[in-house]
């Protein structure tokens, strides 16, 4: 690894239940408003579970050809459109000779279900003949990093790093490591999700993984809370453009913030369940914080995991207190799933790109529906309304299936 190259960030672009570009995902986030509600993809009528963040008033064609359209699934559209927003908010051009050192991670850890249940249903109702051809790469988890790579020329490191729900954490560390390492200038990095479709609701809700709050989706999302009774599905995904900081101070960039950590590790205890003593998920904060070079009292703001099921709230709760200690009620929690749900392999993307908001915004978005929290999980979680928070740094959580554990150390810009 090349040291003393700083990564920075340059550019953000997200697609989410609660705003199809980052201003309005922001100012709707930060004012707490919610984007779960009735599932109106498909007919509800006999599934427990009725209720999703679904994706709204987006519009794929103002970023993709109206033909290359029919052959994406919905998570690669909105990959394509995430990065194109961050590319465009970057002003970053792709020439030929930064190509080489232009890389992507963009990646998903359900793939294109949506296309993959949508083609089963031609075979079985009209046979082989109606599947499309595209099927065997539009479902597949590394198409949007592939897709992205055509699209702007991007001839460096590619690929997708699937760790579950801690994938979009677990893509922008990896590529912020790449650039340290020298192996490329740039990365767009990122995740991206949509698992809406029947099947994933199906499963989730037969084993009693998702709440059914189904007559007030607005309030079925409570992280934290000790009336929550699961998690609520929600679609979208989220790229950054990370540069090396020397780089992007030589073309005149915008600097939003810097990365500074980056821990991963592994419960090595339950396929889907959390190692209940947070131990993988203290070490991952802890590596983070080491890497970043600073104490817990460093720390001003926790992005949370966060996804309002019982295991995982207490799990985040007794890591957070392992690892920061007397500190713990000084640092602010919030969880943005709150408001948009769980965006599986876009959750860990979007939650930096809100993170990042967060310290350039000096403000905390809140974690709606947190009206009574469960007595052991006494921290300040930013119940209803944003706080001010004058944010030196902050640290985003993800914890995902399979034990994977990652968490990264955002750092307000400073050039020296």
């Amino acid at each position: 690894m090349q040291l003393g190259r700083r990564v920075v960030i340059t550019g953000c672009g997200l697609v989410s239940p609660i705003g199809v570009n980052t201003m309005d995902f922001w100012n709707n986030l930060i004012s707490g408003k919610s984007g779960i509600g009735p599932i109106t993809r498909f007919d509800t009528e006999d599934f427990s579970v009725k209720i999703a963040g679904e994706v709204r008033g987006f519009d794929p064609e103002a970023y993709i050809s109206k033909k290359n359209v029919r052959r994406m699934d919905y998570f690669t559209q909105y990959a394509i459109a995430a990065a194109l927003q961050a590319i465009d908010q970057a002003e970053l051009e792709v020439s030929s000779q930064l190509s080489p050192r232009t890389g992507v991670f963009v990646s998903s850890c359900n793939g294109g279900f949506n296309y993959i249940q949508e083609n089963v249903k031609r075979l079985l109702k009209h046979g082989p003949k109606r599947v499309s051809p595209y099927f065997s790469s539009a479902t597949l988890v590394n198409i949007p990093s592939g897709e992205i790579s055509i699209l702007i020329g991007a001839k460096g490191p590619s690929g997708a790093v699937v760790t579950a729900c801690a994938t979009g954490t677990s893509s922008v560390g990896e590529a912020m490591k790449t650039i340290q390492s020298g192996r490329a200038d740039v990365m767009l990095a990122g995740g991206t999700a949509d698992a809406i479709t029947p099947l994933d609701i199906a499963a989730y809700s037969n084993v009693r993984a998702l709440s059914r709050r189904n007559e007030e989706p607005e309030r079925a999302s409570r992280p934290f809370d000790r009336d929550r009774d699961g998690f609520v599905i929600g679609a979208g995904g989220g790229v950054l453009v990370l540069e090396e900081a020397e780089h992007a101070i030589r073309r005149g960039a915008k600097i939003l913030a810097e990365l500074v950590g980056y821990g991963a590790t592994t419960d090595a205890y339950h396929i889907t369940a959390p190692d209940p003593s947070g131990s993988g998920a203290t070490r991952a904060i802890q590596l983070a914080l080491e890497e970043a070079k600073i104490q817990p009292k460093d720390v001003n703001y926790i992005n949370a995991h966060g996804t309002s099921t019982p295991l995982n709230d207490r799990m985040e709760t007794q890591a957070i207190k392992s690892v920061f200690g007397e500190y713990t009620k000084k640092i602010l929690v919030s969880s943005n799933k709150s408001m948009i749900g769980h965006l599986m392999g876009g959750a860990g993307a979007v939650e930096v790109i809100a993170t990042v908001y967060s310290i350039m915004e000096k403000r905390v978005p809140p974690t709606i529906n947190c009206d009574c929290p469960d007595e052991e999980l006494d921290l300040n979680y930013v119940p209803h309304q944003a706080q001010p928070c004058d944010i030196e740094y902050a640290i985003s959580n993800s914890f995902g299936f399979g034990g994977h554990n990652a968490v990264l150390v955002v750092r307000r810009w400073h050039e020296s």
